[in-house]
């Protein structure tokens, strides 16, 4: 099997976390997602729930404690810019209090 090395995308990790104990109001995870992201992991390494947004006012999605969560953007898709975070957003993360910290880790593109 052959591959087009021209249709190879520079990878690049990145992780970012917020560190309990939590404040009670939305905390920016990290800068703004400066790359299309390829793979994103979010994982609850706290002792409380965690509530993670994407506009810094409503709720996307809880997170129990322990929980974690793998968002494939290429899944048998192949190349598929247009099912991703744009670039630019910013992720918010919502706690009380706990230890531990909040996780989000990127493969961008």
């Amino acid at each position: 099997m052959s591959y087009n090395p021209s249709n190879i995308l520079a990878s690049f990790p990145d992780e970012r976390s917020v560190a309990g104990p939590f404040t009670g109001a939305y905390q920016t995870l990290g800068s703004v997602i400066s790359g299309l992201p390829i793979m994103v992991i979010f994982d609850n390494q706290s002792t409380v729930s965690v509530e993670v947004s994407l506009n810094g006012t409503s709720t996307w999605k809880t997170f129990a404690v322990g929980e974690a969560l793998v968002l494939d953007m290429r899944a048998n898709k192949g190349k598929a810019d247009s099912f991703s975070f744009p670039i630019g957003t910013q992720v918010y993360v919502k706690g009380t209090a706990g230890t531990g910290s909040f996780r989000m880790s990127l493969v961008t593109g």
